[in-house]
């Protein structure tokens, strides 16, 4: 069959010689091939002097990156988080800025330095790159393995030892910053920070437990059989107004729900007997699973359902999981009145509230079958 003129084919090995002069004996391509242009010996190649001039400035690059992820790490530690720094009609956050300044330089004059290597120093000669099939063989293997070696070489690394040492040096170093960042995540999460942190909240014995949207606190004989009421420590209003960020942290893990059961319908373990007032029990609002707040309330089963993933909770039998994915009980909050009939707690939560996290001992945790 003949070939129509301008159509393709693969090139062959026998084509090589014709295509590196410029000639093209089969129209495969839509113009003549051109070959490959003159070389041009680059000036850094001509003069040593010159190559040594750059090897210089590659080598001063690399430095000025490892001292700029020293001073991130200075930065960090050493620059006051609320400092501000103006800039005409405008205005920043010192540190903040110095951080993106000290980072982005060690990061892009590691980038500097070596594109100006790869066009200075190492080998200026063309080669011509045939496709290969995409499965390689043995043979492959090997030419690769030659070429990785001919690169080495042709980077002058080996003759060049100190552009290579200062290279690692700085490739190593601009990995800090991005390690010491993320002590922004918070603080690290060992067993005296789990106990003073996520294992405790604001109650505490003889705070009211009051409406979370009104504030008022709660009168035990107010409440009526069946009803629910989503509440929070009286203690916690106060930090609206003078600590917003510790607000909200306290409020995420001292959310709770106020049950009232009849007292005939539940069970209630020896242990926990002082823990309710008259069929009034509280427990946390925090899923033991992930974390979703719940209240879903189902009045004749005393089933508390998380809209998450369908963890459901005996309130009635001290918070036991019946279904679901949640690991738990929902902790209990202790609770009594006081002399005017308000409803107070007794104590702080006895065991970590929210999810359940593998370093945290449950043996505290209520189980079925406790009565």
């Amino acid at each position: 069959m003949a070939r129509k003129e301008g159509g393709s084919r693969p090139m062959k090995s026998t084509d090589i010689e014709t295509f590196e002069q410029g000639n093209d004996p089969v129209p495969y391509h839509p113009i003549q091939n051109p070959g490959l242009e003159e070389h041009v010996e680059r000036y850094s190649d001509a003069e040593p002097a010159v190559a040594n001039r750059v090897a210089r400035q590659i080598i001063a690059m690399l430095a000025l990156s490892m001292l700029c992820s020293i001073l991130f790490v200075v930065v960090y530690f050493g620059v006051p988080k609320d400092l501000i720094v103006e800039f005409g009609p405008f205005h920043s956050n010192a540190q903040s800025v110095l951080l993106g300044l000290t980072g982005g330089l060690a990061v892009s004059l590691i980038g500097f330095s070596t594109i100006h290597w790869a066009k200075q120093l190492m080998n200026d000669t063309e080669v011509i790159d045939h496709r290969d099939p995409i499965a390689s063989s043995d043979e492959d293997h090997e030419e690769m393995a030659g070429a990785w070696q001919a690169g080495v070489e042709d980077s002058g690394i080996g003759r060049r030892k100190v552009i290579g040492g200062m290279l690692a040096g700085a490739a190593g170093l601009v990995a800090i910053p991005a390690v010491v960042s993320l002590a922004d995540m918070g603080p690290h999460p060992g067993k005296g920070t789990r106990a003073a942190t996520i294992e405790k909240t604001i109650w505490a014995e003889g705070v009211k437990l009051v409406n979370d949207i009104t504030w008022k606190p709660i009168k035990a004989s107010e409440m009526e059989i069946g009803q629910m009421i989503n509440a929070e420590p009286e203690n916690l209003e106060p930090l609206a107004h003078e600590d917003h960020v510790e607000f909200h942290r306290a409020r995420a893990k001292a959310a709770i729900i106020i049950v009232r059961m009849n007292p005939d319908s539940i069970k209630v373990p020896e242990s926990r007997k002082d823990w309710q007032v008259n069929g009034i029990l509280a427990y946390s609002k925090i899923c033991t699973h992930v974390g979703c707040p719940i209240s879903l309330w189902e009045q004749k089963s005393h089933h508390l359902l998380c809209p998450c993933h369908q963890s459901t909770f005996d309130l009635g039998d001290s918070g036991v999981v019946v279904f679901g994915p949640a690991a738990r009980s929902l902790p209990q909050l202790p609770i009594t009145v006081d002399t005017e009939g308000y409803l107070v707690a007794r104590s702080d939560f006895t065991v970590p509230v929210g999810p359940s996290y593998f370093e945290r001992d449950s043996r505290d945790d209520y189980k079925k079958g406790d009565n």
